[in-house]
């Protein structure tokens, strides 16, 4: 009796599968709902002893139907097809739901915020609301003048105010000549592409999509699978999720966690020579704004939250300028471009794009007030990525891995002189801005 005892409850303590505590929405790349990270599990909150004084952020768009690369180049093409199809879906096992599957989207859609990204902004400007609760509210929100930011940014002031006014939503052109001067920098660098990492990241798609083509065109030949339709049905998980709420392309039995991982690495390929560390002009195209928060951030304005709205492109140039989830700084490798392999995974990189730029992503540098045991009372800076701290490798020390204000001064110096060169490194006109006015 003891041992049936004990069995049922090693049975009712056993470990879920992979396949069971595996969630395909964390690892969509771009198009990957937005969530937290926990890695490294720093507490959130401000450390003992320390209150913020004043913050920035940089959030990309919440969550949008499709983008019109995406659309055209995966989505629709895969919709075409289907619906011209004459391949019997009910003698398919794991592809029984295409029967009676209808698209998501349609061209009239295209970069549009969803109804559950709207949703998502509002809360988030309910989280704002809350954890800078002591804070004095913005008098402006910045946002870049798309459709999808300007939306996103309403939701936002919409929870932050609930649902009140007194926050000016400020737009800021998309153009390409004000140099740095905008929340698009990439805009007005000529050597940006946003193609580019598409060739980079082709070789390792063509191999991880082989075995799955093979595998579906054994259920269905008369549809005869290719690389772009696979994926496509990647792709359609994530886009579907945020506009009905679920998709039957996110499971398991249809792709397994392998698979999924491969997808995310792909996308991983692609945006590290993209935005990443692969591309020389990224932390050169993202320092001005870290540049332009800091300087906020130590002046006597009354504004206390900075809060801008932008694209995907633009973060993860931020995050490359802080040194964030920087591959070779934990590799040692002399070359950045070889922490990214196209023949196999590199299960070890800190570059993970489903962490860099989820919908609605958002870097920020808090100021802090401290006066803690075993530390210098004064100022302190810390780098949160979507609420999460994310302790800079050249810069900590103080509080809660934080970094003093003398010091975090001296890194913002050493990437002046190391990313300043904005111009040059773009081969921009040499009379556009170097320096970001917007929030003078």
């Amino acid at each position: 009796m003891h041992l049936v005892l004990v069995t049922l409850l090693l049975g009712a303590l056993t470990a879920p599968t992979a396949s069971e505590s595996f969630n395909p929405l964390n690892h969509l790349a771009g198009i990957t709902p937005y969530h937290t990270i926990n890695d490294p599990p720093l507490d959130p909150s401000p450390p003992q002893g320390c209150n913020v004084t004043k913050a920035a952020y940089l959030i990309r768009h919440a969550a949008i139907y499709a983008n019109d690369f995406d659309y055209e180049a995966y989505l629709e093409p895969f919709v075409t097809k289907l619906r011209n199809t004459t391949q019997d879906w009910s003698k398919t096992t794991d592809l029984l739901f295409l029967a009676n599957w209808t698209a998501p989207v349609d061209e009239k859609h295209l970069e549009k915020i969803t109804t559950v990204g709207y949703k998502e902004a509002v809360n988030l400007g309910v989280d704002f609301r809350t954890r800078y609760a002591g804070l004095r509210h913005p008098k402006k929100v910045w946002s870049s003048s798309a459709d999808r930011t300007t939306k996103t940014a309403a939701g936002f002031i919409e929870g932050y105010t609930l649902n009140t006014t007194g926050i000016n939503l400020v737009e800021v052109k998309e153009r390409k000549d004000t140099g740095v001067d905008s929340l698009t920098p990439y805009k007005s660098c000529p050597v940006y592409s946003s193609s580019y990492g598409s060739d980079q990241s082709q070789a390792w798609v063509e191999k991880y999509t082989a075995p799955i083509k093979k595998r579906l065109n054994a259920q269905a030949p008369n549809f005869n699978f290719t690389t772009t339709d696979i994926v496509s049905m990647f792709e359609f998980c994530g886009y579907e999720t945020v506009i009905r709420g679920d998709s039957p392309f996110c499971a398991t039995s249809l792709f397994s966690p392998n698979e999924w991982l491969s997808f995310e690495y792909g996308e991983d390929i692609r945006y590290f020579h993209n935005v990443g560390y692969g591309k020389y002009a990224s932390p050169r195209i993202g320092f001005p704004w870290v540049n332009a928060s800091f300087n906020a951030l130590s002046s006597n304005s009354s504004q206390d939250v900075y809060v801008s709205f932008t694209h995907r492109e633009l973060p993860p140039t931020v995050i490359t300028a802080l040194g964030l989830f920087n591959n070779s700084a934990f590799s040692g490798a002399d070359d950045v471009n070889k922490t990214m392999p196209t023949d196999q995974i590199n299960y070890g990189r800190q570059w993970k794009s489903s962490d860099v730029l989820p919908f609605l992503t958002n870097i920020a540098i808090e100021k802090m007030s401290c006066d803690s045991y075993g530390y210098d009372k004064g100022d302190y800076y810390r780098v949160m990525v979507n609420t999460r701290p994310q302790p800079l490798e050249e810069c900590r020390g103080g509080p809660g891995d934080s970094c003093r204000v003398s010091d975090f001064e001296g890194f913002i110096q050493g990437r002046a002189e190391r990313f300043g060169d904005f111009v040059e490194a773009c081969g921009a006109p040499k009379n556009e801005s170097q320096v970001v006015t917007i929030y003078n």
